[in-house]
């Protein structure tokens, strides 16, 4: 399984999604200023879109500080896999975890890991893994 993917092991606690979810996604076009990224959080390879934020960001700030910083989210693992984002939790039940793409690619690190640039548009998506 690619690091990129960032799932967790989640107790039956965690399994509860959020109820308020909208399938409106268009707001990703627009592009994102020189000093800031775009983190857009959805369901299912963006078939329901839970958030969007543009977020003001330096050079090198870390993925996981970001999130931590800007969305409400819970980790497993001494922090090192998102659980859950914005009340809506991967399931080990229903094989489903939060996978990050930058610039529409898979990325190879974690979170945790991973380095953030200006202009960088982020997606985490809750998917099924197998």
């Amino acid at each position: 399984m690619s690091v990129g993917l960032l799932f967790g092991c989640s107790s039956d606690e965690n399994t509860n999604q959020n109820t308020s979810v909208s399938t409106n996604n268009s707001s990703q076009s627009e592009e994102v200023a020189e000093d800031s990224v775009r983190i857009t959080i959805s369901i299912n390879e963006g078939e329901e879109y839970v958030t969007e934020e543009v977020i003001q960001i330096e050079e090198g700030d870390i993925l996981m500080d970001v999130m931590e910083e800007n969305f409400y989210i819970e980790t497993a693992h001494d922090g090192q896999y998102i659980t859950s984002i914005e009340r809506v939790a991967a399931s080990d039940e229903e094989k489903t975890a939060w996978m990050f793409f930058v610039n529409d690619e898979m990325a190879t690190v974690g979170a945790s890991d991973y380095e953030l640039s200006p202009g960088d548009v982020v997606v985490f998506d809750l998917q099924p893994w197998e």
